[in-house]
């Protein structure tokens, strides 16, 4: 496991072994972390804008002994067949979970990219390792399309310790990801809704724009 100051040293191992920057953003937990919602992850889910940027990312990690992990044992099987399933590696106890563009059909949007929560910078010896961090809606999103174990705890976390958690531009985002190509995400996002209802009030007006679609 990873807490923060783990992470950014991580980090800054990686910007010391890149060839030439690289931009990613941040979501999961360790995107939870820079929040302070969890104090340590094991899981450090990044996605990247370009192919080119992940193999960057990928040659740094092998080159501090990261190796590749099967995602079988950590997504259900309808996941696993989508061809945007991430590339995953692993060293100890803790792995990356890589993904470019989507986060299996679930789109990196503009409104993803201009509404980011923090940027964090780690300079290395010749390259820049920069983590852009998601807004807390787009990450409890995002934990409902990847659908692991321990994800629904990481949702009922966030949305019972913020206060000011948007639910109208949470929806915009769902339905502006189905609009464009994920038809899953309904799914997905009402699943977690109905269970996360037990424990978080939201009002209906939310599950009726959802429903309405």
């Amino acid at each position: 496991m990873l807490n923060i100051k783990d992470q950014g040293n991580l980090f800054k191992f990686i910007a010391n072994t890149l060839k030439s920057d690289v931009e990613a953003y941040a979501f999961g937990g360790t995107a939870m972390m820079y929040y302070g919602y969890k104090d340590e992850t094991k899981d450090i889910d990044i996605i990247f804008e370009t192919e080119e940027q992940r193999e960057t990312f990928i040659q740094a990690l092998k080159l501090l002994n990261f190796s590749n992990f099967d995602p079988v044992k950590i997504y259900i099987a309808n996941k696993l067949k989508d061809k945007h399933k991430p590339l995953m590696f692993r060293r100890d106890s803790y792995r990356f979970d890589l993904f470019v563009r989507k986060i299996f059909k679930t789109l990196l949007s503009k409104r993803m990219k201009d509404d980011i929560f923090a940027e964090h910078h780690y300079k290395g010896k010749n390259a820049t390792f920069t983590v852009k961090v998601l807004r807390k809606e787009i990450i409890v999103m995002l934990k409902a399309v990847t659908d692991r174990k321990n994800d629904f705890i990481d949702i009922k976390t966030i949305t019972t310790k913020e206060k000011h958690f948007d639910w109208e531009y949470f929806c915009n985002e769902v339905l502006w990801q189905a609009d464009n190509g994920d038809s899953w995400i309904l799914l997905d996002t009402e699943k977690m809704l109905q269970e996360l209802k037990e424990y978080v009030f939201i009002e209906q007006k939310y599950f009726d724009r959802l429903y309405r679609k």
